[in-house]
């Protein structure tokens, strides 16, 4: 994807040979949560993430996570691993019969939290982020574009009940 910051993550993998990508994830990410702005996603996502930078920090200083792209409040955009790789985003996870989502599906991070707005600037280039991706990948189908609350039930709540699936939909479909 051109035109956005990149920070390499070291947390992916190849996808299984002859598996189509054909399905986004959309999450929230907010560190320490409920807070915005600051280096803190990025070294969570390249295994940088100082334990005692902030109490919530020890806890998941640990984890070897990623996400394809993370967009900011502000809207910018940041990509941590090429589409054709597995990000580590979903974790334990299934839809529709398949187990492992990641190993099909793209994670896209906004930065939030379950109890608060997303920004118009986000709405925009997410909208846009959808397009680019459902042209490289037409198996992308709009019922095949989910929450992570969506394939992790019982283990996550994101991107949560202030994000709005309806305006979203509007906008990409």
């Amino acid at each position: 994807m051109s035109g956005v910051r990149r920070v390499e993550s070291p947390n992916y993998s190849e996808r299984p040979d002859g598996r189509q990508i054909d399905m986004l994830v959309i999450h929230n990410i907010s560190l320490p949560p409920g807070e915005f702005g600051g280096p803190w996603i990025d070294h969570l996502f390249t295994n940088q993430l100082d334990a005692s930078a902030h109490t919530y920090f020890a806890g998941i200083a640990h984890l070897r996570v990623s996400a394809h792209v993370l967009i900011r409040r502000c809207g910018e955009v940041t990509q941590y691993v090429p589409f054709n790789r597995k990000a580590w985003h979903a974790g334990q996870s299934s839809f529709a019969g398949e187990e492992s989502c990641n190993d099909f599906s793209v994670g896209i991070e906004l930065e939030g939290c379950d109890d608060q707005p997303f920004t118009e600037e986000q709405y925009k280039k997410l909208t846009e982020l959808t397009e680019f991706l459902r042209g490289c990948y037409p198996a992308i189908s709009p019922d095949r574009i989910v929450g992570h609350s969506d394939i992790a039930p019982q283990r996550k709540t994101d991107p949560g009940p202030c994000f709005d699936w309806q305006r979203y939909r509007k906008a990409y479909i």
